[in-house]
């Protein structure tokens, strides 16, 4: 048999790492506060890499008390453009903090990796902007400006990455989930609508079983033009208004059978990036975040009951809501958390067979997406495919279930990820193709270490991405797919 050549364009002059610029010298203070820490990372549905427990099972390696250790808070910049090098996990722009100092945050992984440098100018380490960025900014905005919006230029324009200079991912991310319509007239109905459409869903499912009662009560004495003042007798007390009653429809046993899903959910939201002030701590703006989180997730659940909610939602629910929250327009800021409820919705409406346990083996199925990836790598990279599947036998289920179902928030700090999910958002057939293609991207720009390691380094290099330039990642994967349609 003969063995699949490596393609001409895996060997071009862009797998070489370009040399780092010289650190920016810091005063001895500076330096010693310049050591990153990584949260724990989260694993959906609370699996295990060798073992997978039933999704009832609230205990999960990655989101036990015990990783959720407190770190000191990490002053980090303002949002930063798509060039800046790669950070840490634990170095995520936060829009509540204010010390701007300039960290130094090249790892050893950087420079173990023979892909995984990240290169910035020292004008872009000061925080200006490329042209190329400042460029596809002006696009941006000359799109959106327009009447009747050209989808297909905004998919374009955004899947190479959105600036976040021009506050408009917000809007952008929207139109690419269909919450927006492409007429921008109709824009003040639409969100109206639905804004309000989803405060009756809060008033409707997040209601307490006595304030149920209460109304019931007085919606009968109103009925009686107030004759029968006071409260109702034992006899009138239906079954089931009942705390104790177990009837299906008995909106007590129904109250009781949520509180299990409820406390996950409190538990998870508490845990959503440690180190972004964003979502955790003692402050009421987070505070607040974590209940608009929590409430759009019990809704969710609630409609939805044939998926409810499994662990891990909290995660792909993060990103929307940070973007939209902090949208300039204070009208769209302050109305996040319906907007937010609508595009999770959409988002997961491609990926809700994922979440599905008896979809698992399915044609539609987390398994059967996990071998596309499989059959990808194989396409595009035998040699490396052969080295992990056969040689190795590191089974793809070990690092890609996580990478899949997460939508790759795991695997790189909060800003890249949001660069990532530009590109994933854009692509007209769905995000799932791109992504598989972004996962196989990630196995290919790393596979001389891949095909030099034996299965404990490989599975434990695939569980701890290395740090890696977003942007060369993206252009991989866009390199993956025209030789696919060539």
């Amino acid at each position: 048999m003969v063995k699949k050549q490596v393609p001409d364009w895996l060997n071009s002059s862009l797998w070489s790492s370009p040399a780092s610029p010289p650190p920016i010298e810091s005063p001895p203070q500076q330096r010693q506060q310049q050591q990153p820490s990584t949260p724990p990372r989260s694993t959906l549905r609370g699996e295990d890499a060798a073992n997978r427990p039933s999704r009832s099972s609230p205990k999960s390696t990655n989101y036990s008390s015990e990783s959720a250790v407190e770190r000191p808070a990490i002053a980090v910049p303002p949002p930063a453009i798509r060039t800046e090098a790669r950070r840490t996990k634990a170095e995520i722009r936060d829009p509540l903090s204010s010390n701007n100092n300039n960290y130094n945050y090249n790892s050893d992984e950087d420079n173990v990796s023979s892909t995984g440098s990240s290169t910035t100018s020292p004008s872009l380490a000061a925080g200006g902007s490329s042209a190329e960025d400042i460029s596809r900014q002006a696009q941006l905005c000359q799109e959106l400006s327009r009447k009747i919006i050209n989808m297909g230029e905004v998919r374009k324009l955004a899947s190479q990455g959105i600036p976040d200079g021009a506050g408009i991912r917000a809007t952008v991310w929207k139109l690419l989930l269909g919450y927006l319509p492409c007429d921008r007239s109709s824009w003040p109905s639409e969100l109206a609508k639905k804004r309000s459409q989803y405060k009756h869903f809060k008033d409707d499912l997040l209601m307490n079983p006595s304030e149920i009662t209460r109304r019931l009560e007085k919606s009968t004495i109103d009925e009686s033009n107030g004759k029968d003042k006071g409260l109702l007798s034992r006899s009138e007390i239906t079954h089931g208004e009942h705390p104790l009653s177990l009837g299906k429809n008995s909106i007590w046993n129904q109250f009781f059978q949520d509180t299990e899903i409820m406390e996950q959910i409190d538990r998870d939201v508490k845990r959503t990036h440690p180190d972004l002030h964003f979502f955790s701590g003692d402050t009421p703006f987070a505070k607040s975040n974590q209940e608009a989180l929590k409430d759009i997730l019990i809704v969710f659940a609630k409609l939805n009951p044939g998926i409810r909610y499994v662990q891990g939602m909290n995660e792909l629910l993060a990103p929307l809501y940070y973007v939209f929250k902090n949208d300039p327009n204070e009208e769209n800021a302050a109305a996040a958390e319906a907007d937010t409820f609508f595009c999770f919705v959409e988002l997961l409406s491609g990926f809700r067979d994922h979440f599905c346990q008896q979809l698992d083996n399915s044609v539609v199925g987390i398994r059967s997406t996990i071998t596309k990836l499989s059959q990808l790598l194989k396409e595009h990279d035998e040699e490396l495919w052969r080295h992990l599947d056969v040689t190795t036998k590191v089974n793809p289920q070990f690092y890609a279930f996580r990478w899949i179902t997460l939508l790759l928030t795991q695997e790189f700090n909060f800003a890249d990820s949001l660069l990532i999910w530009d590109t994933l958002l854009s692509d007209p057939e769905g995000p799932q193709e791109t992504l598989l293609r972004v996962c196989c991207a990630m196995l290919i720009i790393i596979r001389r270490r891949l095909l030099a390691g034996d299965f404990t380094s490989n599975l434990k290099l695939l569980q701890n991405y290395p740090s890696t330039n977003i942007s060369h990642l993206l252009y991989v994967a866009n390199k993956l797919r025209t030789k696919s349609a060539g």
